[in-house]
């Protein structure tokens, strides 16, 4: 019995991690607002129910920064500009036939910078554009399939070309999301313990 709720527990972590994405949110120049969630749903009261998992992301420009916990949500005060966070110790490892796997989250609010500087980044071709590049390693990532959320919460997915770009169709003014997952079956270690196998999850958020 113990082993079966053991199991049933590590399925439900994998669901979890799988389906929950970490995204900002940045209003103009104000405070930064990190969330853990599913982005595509209405967020519950008091933030998703996951949310307390999210503890110390790494505001990757602003290390210094200092977090302040919301009804849910995190909030950082940093300088104007795009933000980047990471979190790779928000779920812990669990069980998928006979190995292990885990999850890294990577989340940018902003498009004022065409550059990458998180390891998996969906980036703007050029300042304020609404065409991107999924971007990993340094590296274009072709075919990559994207999920669009728009401010109504209307998503679709469509497929980066040869080149790792793709042009984002703008409906109405509000925040925009854009995510993108991978899996990579190297064995690495995490801060939860040594995976066969890591889900990257990134995601991309603007204002129009």
């Amino acid at each position: 019995m113990k082993r079966l709720i053991l199991a049933a527990m590590m399925l439900g972590f994998a669901g979890a991690a799988q389906a929950h994405e970490v995204w900002v949110e940045r209003d103009g120049n104000g405070p930064v607002r990190i969330y853990l969630g599913e982005p595509g749903d209405a967020l519950p009261e008091g933030g998703d129910p996951e949310f307390a998992r999210l503890k110390a992301p790494r505001l990757v420009s602003h290390p210094a920064a200092s977090l302040v916990r919301k009804a849910g949500y995190l909030e950082a005060t940093v300088a104007a500009g795009d933000v980047r966070v990471l979190d790779d110790n928000v779920f812990e490892p669990w069980d998928a036939e006979g190995k292990k796997e885990g999850v890294v989250y990577y989340a940018r609010a902003g498009r004022s910078e065409p550059r990458a500087a998180l390891p998996f980044e969906i980036v703007p071709i050029e300042a304020g554009s609404n065409r991107f590049t999924v971007m990993r390693d340094g590296k274009a990532v072709p075919g990559a399939k994207v999920v669009v959320i728009t401010p109504d919460k209307w998503s679709k997915t469509f497929v980066a070309d040869g080149r790792g770009g793709l042009d984002i169709p703008i409906r109405e003014n509000g925040r925009y999301l854009l995510s993108a997952t991978i899996k990579d079956t190297t064995p690495t270690a995490l801060p939860g313990g040594k995976v066969d196998a890591v889900h990257h999850i990134t995601t991309t958020t603007f204002v129009k």
